[in-house]
């Protein structure tokens, strides 16, 4: 009864926004994360698009790094309840990082809105560097694991999990991966080109303007597909059980009315509808996996239960 009263709310108010084109409401996006990496993209295409598209008249992004985004997690949780002009952009990173840092404040501490984007993970190495193929970098884990070392995001993310899922399908043991943790994608960036690691591994989106300018290749994908923008061979192709797809989400504050919530519903259901939004997809190589309202919430819990199981398999939850 309550989902068909909202679902009734956001018909009226999404009609509302078309047809009197007024905006809604003024944003705050919070990223929970250091400039430069894809929740810090995400936001600022947003927030590029709402205002673009007449959705909202101003829209600001905050900033906010640590521990996989549970720092600005947490501050947003305590510090936004009740006001729905406040926004955080997460995702599967977000998900497995509360669990390994045994996060007080969770996902159901905000009110999650919809799943926006889909991105392949990129394993990648220096132009420069020896390693040719995905076989040779797993035939150099496979020798010494801990002289192996993976540059990416936060402990217990997508980035993480990835590393360990192709250990594990090669047949080594991933409590034994090198995984230096970096909280921005730039900080992971220079780490990589920098010749500090011996691989990186990140979305496809923040490794390709490096390909392009030829300081940098990507010797494998995560998903199951080869990923456009690439031609590098899937790590399923290569021979390693391992399908993996990092998503992002928005969510609005805690303690929002029904009628709060459906408004906000409306603003980002007309995001991503729109030939902005689809214009940056493209541009971005991200996938459109746009999931909203009870379908999304019902499917969020369905990630985090896989996504625990996923981390007790590797040791990085006990």
């Amino acid at each position: 009864m309550k989902h068909a009263l909202l679902g009734a709310v956001f018909a009226v108010a999404a009609a509302t926004v078309s047809a009197t084109g007024a905006f809604a409401e003024d944003y705050i996006i919070m990223a929970p994360a250091a400039p430069g990496g894809g929740w810090d993209s995400t936001a600022r295409t947003i927030q590029e698009v709402l205002v673009a598209e007449g959705i909202s008249g101003n829209v600001q992004v905050q900033n906010v790094p640590g521990a996989g985004g549970t720092v600005g997690l947490a501050q947003f949780a305590s510090s936004a309840a009740g006001d729905p002009s406040q926004l955080i952009v997460g995702g599967y990173v977000m998900v497995g990082a509360i669990l390994t840092n045994a996060s007080p404040v969770s996902l159901a501490d905000v009110t999650p809105i919809a799943r926006l984007t889909g991105e392949a993970v990129a394993i990648a190495v220096p132009a420069g560097s020896e390693l040719q193929t995905i076989q040779d970098l797993v035939e150099m884990m496979k020798a010494d694991p801990g002289a192996v070392s993976w540059a990416g995001g936060s402990a217990g993310g997508v980035d993480h999990i990835t590393v360990g899922l192709l250990a594990k399908a090669a047949g080594i043991d991933p409590t034994k991966i090198n995984y230096v943790a970096f909280s921005g994608g730039g900080e992971a960036l220079a780490a990589i080109l920098g010749n500090q690691v011996t691989a990186g591994i990140s979305g496809v989106g923040e490794f390709l303007p490096q390909v392009e300018a030829g300081t940098m290749r990507i010797l494998a994908v995560s998903t199951d597909t080869r990923w456009p923008g690439t031609d590098a061979p899937t790590l399923m192709e290569s021979g390693y059980d391992v399908n993996v797809q990092n998503w992002r989400m928005i969510a609005a504050a805690p303690g929002l009315s029904d009628e709060q919530k459906a408004a906000v519903l409306a603003d980002i259901d007309t995001l991503a509808k729109s030939a902005g939004w689809k214009a940056q997809l493209e541009a971005k190589n991200w996938a459109d996996t746009y999931l909203a309202g009870p379908e999304f919430e019902a499917q969020l819990a369905k990630e985090i239960e896989a996504t625990t199981t996923i981390l007790k398999d590797i040791g990085l939850v006990q």
